[in-house]
């Protein structure tokens, strides 16, 4: 090994590899989340049939589940991406479009889930690039001792 170079450890390596994963899931869903933003997808109708909330710390998410109809396709069990408790009464049905999500489908307004997996994203390469790029200070005084040693020897 060169002077100067640093091997990576295991450490390092895991860091590399949660990475890697958070740029893989990034990767998945970045095509759903950019036709999300711009309103592309399959354009039909929601009917919503009830809500469903899940209480965390300090917050509670609901859904509203229902069905969604485009051309003569029909996909039950559905839930409107963004919509809360209040959102809708039980048969209400708006415009909606799938953009090939496998649980929801959004309504008209489209989605800013890409903020997300572009911080994701980010997050994921920094992590790749982090243990690749830093340089341990004793490594880089090591080496710069070796150059001069050996600049007084010759000298």
């Amino acid at each position: 090994m060169k002077p100067g170079t640093t091997r990576l450890g295991a450490f390092d390596l895991v860091i590399i590899a949660g990475g890697l994963l958070l740029v893989l899931l990034a990767v998945q869903n970045l095509g759903p989340a950019l036709a999300a933003l711009r309103g592309e997808g399959t354009w039909g109708t929601f009917t919503a049939h009830r809500v469903e909330c899940v209480q965390h710390p300090g917050h509670e998410q609901c859904s509203w589940l229902g069905e969604f109809r485009s051309g003569g396709q029909v996909r039950p069990e559905i839930a409107l991406y963004g919509a809360g408790r209040e959102t809708f009464v039980p048969g209400q049905t708006i415009s909606a479009f799938d953009t090939g999500r496998r649980d929801h489908v959004y309504g008209p307004g489209g989605s800013n889930e890409w903020i997300m997996v572009a911080l994701l994203l980010a997050a994921g390469l920094g992590l790749v690039a982090w243990p690749l790029l830093r340089r341990s200070p004793s490594a880089a005084g090591d080496a710069a001792a070796g150059d001069m040693t050996a600049g007084d020897e010759a000298g």
